[in-house]
């Protein structure tokens, strides 16, 4: 498949895309560089693809939760990373069209028919139509807008009215209902650390717990929101939340550099050598039986008034 040039912001395959910036072992994207502090390299696709199984394993399988009916016309996939919520999404729903947006060009060219992907930063103004799309969904932006309430206004005017979108997104902080994670754990300064970066970012990792008032606040209804816990390791007695514990720690260890390193090294001035020493922290964190930890999940999701309840 291709990339499609939608206006003078959206950029097809070309070198000023993948002229990507490599820093401290990892490579970031090229285009609006420096406005997203996660890697887009092998290591990081791996560890996007590893959170889309956590996710649908969460979700008993599903890839969303919002009542969207069974024939989705148009389908936005907002920072799809390696596109694989967007190809499964077009893989069962044949008869939609599914365009997934991301500021890196990752996502692979073997892919079904009615999904197809573009380059662009959905933290500027939105180009698509007005009241095109019948479904918007956004999964893991966490850090990665500076303006909530006009992406969110964006995505509303995009929809059709009677349209639904759908934010999937975890918190950073780990914490524990049994004061394993102590105020002293390593978890307990990786996530004061995390949250500190991104308001310093200028970009707050707290958007779990703010989506479903900022969207209320946006003009949608019907605002539905799911709360998970999610283990970190395969402390739980439960055999499910066993698994989906196990799959999380995965994650985690895949994606601790990812998360922390430009944003330690570029916002709070870290060296490189001193971010692999904490991280060599996080590891040992991880890997102890004894740390009942875990973090939340949030999926929220929503409705655009349809044009009766506009009037």
């Amino acid at each position: 498949m291709f990339l499609t040039t939608r206006h003078s912001s959206t950029i097809s395959i070309r070198s000023s895309v993948t002229n990507y910036r490599h820093e401290n072992g990892r490579r970031y994207h090229a285009y609006q560089e420096g406005e997203y502090w996660g890697p887009n390299d092998e290591g990081a696709s791996d560890h996007l693809n590893i959170g889309h199984h956590l996710y649908t394993l969460v979700l008993n399988g599903d890839l969303f939760l919002a009542p969207i009916g069974p024939t989705p016309k148009r389908v936005l996939d907002v920072g799809t990373g390696t596109g694989i919520w967007a190809i499964d999404f077009a893989d069962q729903f044949e008869d939609s069209e599914v365009i997934g947006v991301d500021l890196s060009p990752i996502q692979p060219t073997n892919v079904p028919f009615n999904v197809r992907f573009e380059i662009d930063d959905m933290a500027q103004t939105w180009t698509y139509p007005k009241n095109h799309f019948s479904f918007v969904h956004i999964r893991g932006l966490y850090g990665s807008i500076r303006d909530w309430p006009a992406f969110y206004k964006d995505a509303y005017d995009v929809l059709e009215p009677g349209g639904w979108i759908e934010q999937a997104e975890i918190s950073v902080a780990p914490l524990s209902d049994d004061g394993s994670v102590t105020e002293d754990h390593i978890f307990a300064r990786w996530g004061n650390l995390s949250l500190e970066a991104g308001e310093r970012f200028g970009k707050s990792l707290t958007i779990h717990k703010d989506a479903k008032g900022l969207l209320r606040n946006a003009g949608f209804e019907e605002v539905t929101e799911k709360v998970y816990k999610l283990p970190i390791g395969g402390w739980s007695n439960d055999p499910r939340l066993k698994e989906i514990g196990k799959w999380n720690q995965l994650y985690w260890e895949y994606g601790i550099e990812a998360w922390s390193l430009a944003l330690m090294t570029r916002v709070l001035g870290w060296s490189y050598n001193e971010v692999q020493v904490y991280l060599a922290q996080m590891r040992k964190g991880l890997k102890d039986c004894d740390t009942h930890a875990y973090h939340f999940f949030n999926v929220v999701y929503a409705r655009k008034p349809n044009l009766a309840s506009q009037a």
